[in-house]
């Protein structure tokens, strides 16, 4: 139970590690970022893409740090997509790959770290919004809309594991999103209300949270610090569940890690996650009026938040099945499990099926 515990606050949400001031300038850290210049990703420079480091802010007055991938003698206006996740990471990590490759295909991609991660501004850091982290895909939107070589017409977005509901969510508020995908998606909501399939779904026990939280306000407040705890769990105890194997395997080895990276580190805010357990992020979902391809693998221990959104959008109840209603699909890749779609390593990203998508909706 505590390994299970350990691994929702490392992949998902409720935050962690040590504790960190909260006497920063908080406006010179929302206006000011430390960008790397040097290539610090965890996947290979493909020779096929430009690239360079852009910001733009989002309405909070927040400004967020990206990685701009066009293709190499790209010609005229582009259709583009913005693209982050997963939760707790960074766009050094799965959004910079997938931005790569679809740059490759052709496409202006944009990876972003969201507010308060990696090398985006915001403070404290490591804390979470359904908001305003939806809010940053609208910001991206925002900022690719005005680029001299992108259609401001023809923008999708890519939300990975927990920035899949988040990319839901900005579907159902924003009709500028042309078309979207959500790539073995964590609903944050979902998850911090119910637990793990429905394990925490009662009043009493969404109570103890939300006392749990509340004092560790106060405690936070009188240090005048911010507790952290989670962070992917390291060393791995042999009775791990698989998919936690599987998580560490990814943020904890050479394959993923970063050292900007909460989930490669030191978790998130205790009291990050606080206002997922009553702000419901796919409520509008079924009023999406724009194309939505969910992808996720079929091994995959959170299988079922794709599912739930396909039938929050459609109304058909699926399990482990593929399916398509109308412009919303749900794609299941055979064998594989949740962190098989954060890289390469597997080869089971469907580049190519994101490539027809895109390419459907999107080019004109």
């Amino acid at each position: 139970m505590h390994i299970l515990l350990a691994a929702l606050l490392a992949a998902l949400c409720i935050p962690t590690c040590n504790a960190q001031s909260n006497n920063q300038n908080t406006r010179k850290n929302m206006t000011q970022l430390n960008l790397t210049q040097t290539w610090d990703k965890t996947f290979p420079k493909s020779d096929k893409v430009d690239h360079r480091k852009v910001t733009f802010r989002n309405r909070y007055g927040i400004e967020l740090a990206a990685d701009l991938y066009t293709p190499k003698n790209a010609e005229g206006k582009l259709a583009a997509i913005a693209v982050s996740g997963p939760f707790g990471a960074v766009k050094e990590q799965s959004s910079g790959l997938y931005a790569q490759h679809m740059a490759e295909r052709g496409f202006a991609a944009l990876a972003f770290d969201p507010s308060f991660t990696g090398e985006s501004g915001g403070e404290p850091r490591r804390m979470a919004s359904p908001d305003i982290n939806t809010e940053d895909f609208l910001a991206a939107v925002d900022f690719l809309s005005v680029q001299d070589n992108i259609d401001p017409e023809r923008i999708g977005i890519i939300g990975i594991c927990g920035f899949g509901g988040m990319a839901v969510n900005a579907a159902a508020l924003d009709p500028r999103i042309k078309a979207t995908v959500a790539s073995t998606m964590y609903d944050m909501t979902k998850v911090n209300v119910e637990g793990y399939f429905k394990s925490e779904d009662t009043p009493r026990q969404r109570m103890e949270k939300r006392k749990a939280i509340a004092a560790q306000r106060t405690a936070d407040y009188r240090a005048g610090s911010y507790q952290r705890a989670g962070g992917v769990i390291d060393p791995l105890p042999e009775d791990a569940p698989w998919f936690v194997k599987d998580y560490h395997d990814y943020y904890k080895t050479p394959r993923g890690y970063h050292e900007r990276s909460g989930n490669s580190t030191d978790g998130w805010n205790v009291t990050g996650c606080q206002s997922f357990l009553n702000q419901p992020l796919l409520c509008w979902a079924h009023e999406i009026e724009t194309p939505v391809l969910l992808i996720h693998g079929e091994r995959a221990h959170s299988r079922y938040f794709s599912e739930y959104a396909f039938e929050r959008m459609t109304g058909k109840h699926v399990e482990g099945q593929s399916a398509q209603q109308g412009d919303k699909e749900l794609l299941i890749i055979p064998g594989a499990s949740h962190v098989d779609l954060y890289d390469d390593q597997a080869g089971v990203i469907p580049y190519d099926k994101m490539e027809r998508f895109f390419t459907q909706y999107l080019v004109k």
